[in-house]
């Protein structure tokens, strides 16, 4: 199946830009729920507990279907599973602004399955249809959409809900899902994106990655604290400033966008650093600029502006790097697809529990120190598990 796409369409660009289309539906029809909670919360009198499950169910299941989301890329075939992650998607989406709370909830679930076998399915088709030199490229691309379209729908959803109410906000990520579902059966054709067509599996008794264990061991420790890190500073950052800072709701928000813009530097420079460091140069830098966030923000909170850019872009290029090594590492699709839901199976886990636990620490110890030296101790997770684990992703592949 190798260069099936490719041989399909007139240019690789094409494959390029349908890859960045569907990671547009990968992040934002959840992020799109934080700002129309309130609006949520007055007509379907959710509780609190309840409203933060709404935001909590998606990441919960890229870490609990993921098993099941690897296998549905083999046994279906990557192209299926991607047709099957758009339409999920856009009958989440549907479902969850059409009708009460059990709708809510049930299409939010559909959307957090949907999503997930997208999380495995897309990596494995950049692995497949891209040349070595070309697969960091496609996955800057990919995670820097990913972000993109978690900031445009964070930005556009309250002034949509403010005209129309939060159902049509909430249903207006359709159209990023049709538009997907269109450009995705252009690219590959009908027969691929309809017709189970399952993976090789020829060389699946084969280890996941070259050498040993550890290193998939390694890259979920790197994941695990790349995601705990990302999910709590995203949830407690404007709280943080208006703590701290005296910062009014609205200008927290504003200023903690910079965190998730500044990702799509990351996600793209990666690749480009990687073509002249070595690939533990890289993790070593990333590394250093996550280390930024909590040490800058305990130290001199007043240059929060900096230290918020260091981790935008350190966890875009943090997951790029991590995906990258996946791909590259793995000896076939199938090592590639098993490889990929034990490093995000485990690490999206430990990031479901950042926001709460980082909220009770807060709460118990009344202060931001004791929350901001757990993500200290996250972010170094990562800067030991990606760089002892990225040294054999040779330079510049």
């Amino acid at each position: 199946m190798s260069g099936r796409i490719l041989a399909r369409i007139p240019a690789s660009w094409i494959l390029l830009a349908c890859i960045g289309l569907l990671a547009l539906n990968l992040r934002g029809p959840f992020v799109a729920v934080a700002p129309v909670v309130d609006l949520m919360q007055a007509e379907l009198n959710f509780t609190p507990v309840l409203l933060g499950l709404l935001t909590s169910i998606p990441v919960l299941c890229f870490s609990l279907a993921a098993p099941l989301a690897s296998l549905a890329a083999r046994k279906f075939g990557a192209e299926f599973a991607v047709t099957l992650t758009i339409l999920g998607v856009l009958a989440g989406v549907l479902v969850r602004s059409a009708g009460g709370p059990v709708l809510v909830v049930a299409g939010t679930v559909v959307i957090g399955l949907a999503i997930t076998v997208g999380n495995i399915a897309v990596p494995l088709i950049i692995r497949r249809d891209f040349a070595p030199a070309r697969q960091g490229t496609a996955m800057g691309i990919y995670t820097a959409a990913l972000n993109i379209g978690s900031f445009l729908t964070s930005v556009a959803t309250a002034p949509l809900a403010s005209m129309a109410g939060w159902r049509f906000a909430l249903g207006s990520v359709a159209v990023l899902a049709v538009a997907a579902v269109v450009i995705w059966i252009l690219a590959v054709g009908p027969r691929s994106a309809f017709v189970v067509s399952p993976e090789s599996t020829a060389d699946s008794s084969l280890a996941p990655v070259r050498g040993s264990r550890w290193i998939t061991a390694g890259l979920t420790a790197g994941f695990a604290g790349q995601a705990f890190s990302y999910y709590g500073v995203t949830a407690w950052l404007p709280s943080y400033l208006n703590d701290e800072l005296g910062m009014s709701a609205s200008e927290a928000g504003a200023a903690s966008s910079i965190f998730q813009i500044l990702a799509i530097v990351g996600g793209l420079g990666v690749p480009f650093a990687a073509k002249y460091m070595s690939t533990t140069a890289v993790a070593v830098t990333l590394g250093a600029l996550w280390i930024m966030v909590p040490g800058g923000l305990l130290l001199a909170p007043g240059f929060w502006w900096l230290w918020s850019t260091a981790g935008g872009i350190a966890q875009g290029g943090g997951i790029t790097l991590i995906f990258i090594a996946i791909i590259r590492l793995a000896r076939d699709q199938a090592s590639a697809g098993r490889m990929s839901a034990v490093v995000q199976g485990s690490g999206y886990a430990i990031g479901a529990a950042a926001p709460p636990l980082l909220g009770y620490l807060h709460g118990v110890s009344g202060a931001w120190t004791v929350p901001l030296l757990a993500i200290l101790v996250s972010v170094l997770a990562f800067f030991l598990g990606t760089t002892l684990s990225v040294r054999q992703v040779p330079k510049g592949r």
